[in-house]
């Protein structure tokens, strides 16, 4: 046997030697590279049969599980580009999955309930503790700060303090504009038809009069005020802290000094506000199939969203709007919430945890993975203006939600945006107010059939309420009936009693 082995290596020696030609293990090997062999990639000792060679390491790819929209044509391009990056810095791939706007909900809960492998997953307030309580993630605690030591110094300690549950780290923050600000966004075009005096509408109250003017002006089949069933008027429970539940109808008012637990739709403030929205609704400034519609169309002539100074420019690219006028009216403000509105778990049953975290802190820590996952292909989604510092898009494809990834705080500015919008960003934080129960994250350990009923509940009702298709004087007094009898009171006495606790 070592004689026959002899003669195969001395003839694939004298084929390199005569012709130059790859190894003759073959360059269809899985671990085989295009680089050509030469004499001294030759066996040093032909006595070893060739498979106790050691094999090439596998690089682990991970599957990470993002929100945003349509995935373009060239996406397996782009991630093919992080990955032979990524591959060289940290030994780590990336598959990732984009679950969109109008299906996330539905699909992360699936993903969870069934136990289908992954190994990050972007979740939020709305689901992180519920997650949690299911088991879904990995305790952190130590991990990260043993891993991942540059992630873990990057991020203040009040933001990580912010993802705890039960003392615990179970998951990465994004640290961005970690404080919650709200904005009205305009149309500049109807902004100037209409004469809109935009820095003095601070309340929704305030927009009655503009959005009728834009109604009355362009006509039936044009709604001032588009709204989707997922987010209705985004920011609408502001006021309210929803001690991480994800869960609208109970919170704490933010500025309450008595911290006092309230069922949140009985309030006077949201049922004055609940009811302008109907009116709305049925006066055709809200398009007639908000509760329905799962996602926006481009182009809305007004929304809110939580955002940040130069946020625009980027959604003026991807709404192809020449102008938005972007106006500040509620904030800055830290709930445990607005901490926790974008965070990146690590799969409890992930064989890649450790890797998982190298991978979070290089695109935490390394700008070029951060604008590749935040902007696409280089050369087709966008270009490198100054270094890694300014970029310029030039397409509108690109799916991934920024937010949604990593700290803005290494990400490039897009051109057109203010040089220092980042620092603007943490001059915000450093400004920001704070809910009188941050720092407080509901334990819902013992709380999960409630939990379950009670979101049962809401989920029948919320889309047309939202987004003002339904009555409130009719609907609330029905939907807290059927609120408290799936055990809505229940979890408000023990929300209450965790809150007296953690403050005493």
């Amino acid at each position: 046997m070592k004689k026959s082995w002899k003669l195969v290596s001395m003839l694939c020696i004298l084929t390199l030697l005569v012709a130059g030609l790859a190894a003759c293990s073959g360059s269809n090997s899985p671990n085989a590279t295009n680089k050509p062999s030469t004499a001294t990639d030759a066996p040093k000792s032909t006595d070893a049969p060739k498979d106790s060679e050691e094999p090439s390491k596998e690089v682990p790819t991970l599957v990470w599980w993002l929100i945003g929209g349509q995935v373009p044509n060239n996406f397996s391009k782009a991630i093919d580009a992080m990955n032979e990056y990524t591959a060289e810095k940290i030994g780590v791939k990336i598959d990732i999955k984009v679950a969109s706007w109008g299906e996330w909900d539905t699909k992360i809960n699936t993903i969870v309930n069934t136990g289908e492998p992954f190994d990050i997953m972007f979740t939020n307030s709305g689901k992180y503790s519920k997650q949690v309580a299911m088991g879904a993630f990995a305790d952190i605690t130590d991990l990260v700060q043993a891993e991942a030591p540059e992630l873990y110094k990057l991020i203040p300690e009040k933001v990580w303090d912010g993802t705890k549950i039960g003392g615990k780290y179970y998951s990465v923050p994004t640290y961005k504009d970690s404080s919650l600000t709200q904005y009205w966004v305009y149309d500049d075009k109807y902004v100037q038809k209409y004469n809109i005096d935009i820095n003095n509408i601070k309340t929704l109250q305030d927009l009655d009069q503009p959005l009728r003017s834009i109604k009355a002006g362009e006509g039936k089949s044009f709604y001032p005020l588009p709204m989707t069933q997922g987010e209705g008027l985004n920011g609408f429970f502001n006021n309210y802290d929803d001690l991480t539940l994800g869960f609208s109808p109970i919170g704490v008012r933010t500025d309450d000094a008595a911290r006092t637990v309230v069922s949140v739709l009985e309030q006077p403030d949201i049922m004055a506000d609940l009811k302008l929205l109907h009116a709305w609704y049925q006066d055709g400034i809200i398009n007639p199939d908000a509760p329905t519609k799962t996602e926006n169309d481009k182009g809305r002539p007004f929304f809110a969203a939580q955002a940040f100074p130069g946020a625009e420019i980027s959604w003026q690219i991807n709404d192809a709007i020449e102008k938005y006028d972007m106006v500040q009216h509620f904030g800055p403000i830290y709930t445990t919430s607005t901490i926790q509105g974008s965070l990146n778990a690590i799969s409890a049953n992930s064989k890649y945890k450790k890797e998982a975290l190298k991978y979070l802190e290089l695109v935490n820590t390394d700008p070029k993975l951060r604008n590749m996952l935040a902007f696409g292909e280089l050369g087709v989604d966008f270009n490198n203006v100054d270094g890694e510092k300014v970029i310029e898009r030039i397409s509108d494809t690109w799916p991934l939600a920024a937010y949604s990834q990593g700290t803005f705080f290494n990400l490039a500015v897009t051109k057109g945006a203010p040089v220092d919008q980042w620092d603007q960003v943490k001059k915000l934080n450093d400004a920001a107010t704070s809910s009188t129960v941050l720092g407080f994250a509901l334990d819902i350990g013992n709380l999960q059939t409630e939990v379950a009923n009670v979101q049962a509940v809401w989920d029948k009702y919320k889309y047309e309420l939202i987004t003002g298709a339904s009555d409130p004087e009719k609907m609330i007094p029905k939907i807290t009936a059927e609120l408290k009898s799936a055990g809505m009171d229940t979890i408000m006495k023990t929300a209450q009693e965790q809150i007296n606790s953690y403050f005493k």
